[in-house]
């Protein structure tokens, strides 16, 4: 096109003033094609001759600027952007013609805090600099992903640190197990002694001196042993939620698997005074679940409605078909959960109870995200706490259809 106009301005005395109007016609076309690809960008352009006037500026970098008009060639760039931080960049980097890659700002953007990177680079024409092109990127998302994937890959590290060193507590405090099983024996058998002695110390009028010790040792021991089984309990916890979950799922029907684990559980929920009621919806189809962890999911569901129920209630387990899913609830008519509380249950080490670990339901998300399935929760104080829990259908095979020229 453009050699086209270069050889009808040769001509230009030669044209009639019909051919002249045609070029026009087609010139205007051109620029408007032209400019309606400059505001189809998602980059921000602007453009300024060697003065440093702005010529063009796409609709992109009027809304990243919020350049709201312009005199075209008759204004510098910097006096018609109001975001003083861009402005000054500008002017600082054309007037002393450097050049400049991605120099990042912040700027507000209809009402919303953006990152803007600006580059600055020279148009060279037939040789010679004649103007600027300034090129305006919004990297907000951009940055926004980087930094997530920095702190999940500080999360995994943490998340392996953290592990090990579990791990290696966990260890020593299987020897203190043992060996305070080992002093309790010991004791035991000095206590022995020291009761076979203690009749003659008696007829003297006093008492073993040991003895009364030996009478408290139990006490202590006992609470060494609570200790200790605590801290396992938590380490097992935490191990099992840091660690990545190796999934064995087979194909089953959930509700058969609700009644045997209702089954399961049946004493302890009559013992605790809490009726146990089934909403099962018939015929419904096989998925794909791991019975072990999926067992660990409602188990942990049970005992916590079963501690908000601590006066009895009920406890209601039923299950729906939906489309490509299926939708299991586990309702209780217990205490419910606070809104203070809320919206932290599934955070680690978050627990109401004076001796939870904190992390049964943040196991429980992680089971059930591990399933490709969602978990949401709904409560009021007072009137009691739902789960409920989707779980994927298998998704049916498709089968390629060949291609008839295939042998």
């Amino acid at each position: 096109m453009r050699q086209f106009l270069k050889r009808a301005l040769q001509k230009a005395d030669d044209l009639k003033p019909e051919q002249v109007r045609n070029l026009l016609n087609l010139s205007s076309k051109e620029i408007d094609r032209l400019e309606t690809v400059m505001d189809s960008l998602i980059r921000g352009v602007l453009v300024c001759d060697t003065s440093h006037k702005l010529i063009l500026a796409n609709k992109a970098a009027r809304r990243f600027l919020s350049i709201v008009s312009y005199e075209q060639g008759r204004e510098t760039i910097w006096s018609v952007i109001p975001e003083e931080s861009v402005a000054e960049f500008l002017a600082q980097t054309l007037l002393s013609t450097d050049v400049a890659e991605e120099r990042e700002f912040y700027v507000d953007v209809n009402g919303m805090q953006r990152m803007l990177a600006v580059s600055v680079m020279p148009v060279v024409q037939d040789r010679q600099i004649s103007g600027s092109v300034i090129l305006i990127e919004d990297i907000t998302e951009r940055r926004n992903r980087e930094a997530r994937l920095r702190q999940m890959e500080n999360l995994a590290s943490l998340t392996t640190l953290a592990a090990g060193v579990a791990h290696e507590i966990k260890n020593p405090l299987s020897a203190l197990s043992i060996h305070v099983q080992l002093l309790k024996k010991a004791l035991d058998a000095q206590e022995k002694l020291c009761a076979a002695n203690q009749a003659t110390v008696e007829s003297q009028g006093n008492e073993c001196e040991p003895y009364k010790y030996f009478r408290q040792s139990d006490k202590y021991i006992k609470v060494l042993n609570e200790e200790i089984d605590r801290l396992n309990r938590i380490i097992i916890d935490f191990l099992f939620a840091v660690r990545p979950m190796n999934l064995d799922p087979r194909r089953g029907n959930i509700n058969v698997f609700i009644k045997e684990l209702a089954e399961f559980v049946s004493f302890e929920l009559k013992k605790a005074g809490i009726e146990c009621v089934l909403n099962l919806e018939e015929n419904l189809s096989d998925i794909d679940f791991d019975a072990a962890l999926m067992k660990q999911v409602f188990l942990n569901l049970i005992n916590n409605a079963s501690a908000a129920m601590s006066g009895g209630g009920k406890l209601t387990i039923a299950t729906e078909d939906a489309e490509g899913e299926e939708i299991i609830t586990i309702a209780d008519t217990g205490k419910g959960i606070s809104e203070e509380d809320f919206p932290k249950i599934f955070e680690p080490y978050f627990t109401t109870k004076e001796a939870g670990t904190g992390l049964g339901l943040t196991v429980v998300f992680k089971i059930v995200k591990e399933h490709k399935g969602e978990i949401y929760v709904e409560s009021r104080e007072g009137e009691g706490t739902v789960f409920t829990i989707s779980l994927p259908k298998p998704q049916p095979e498709q089968l390629l259809i060949a291609y008839k020229g295939d042998k």
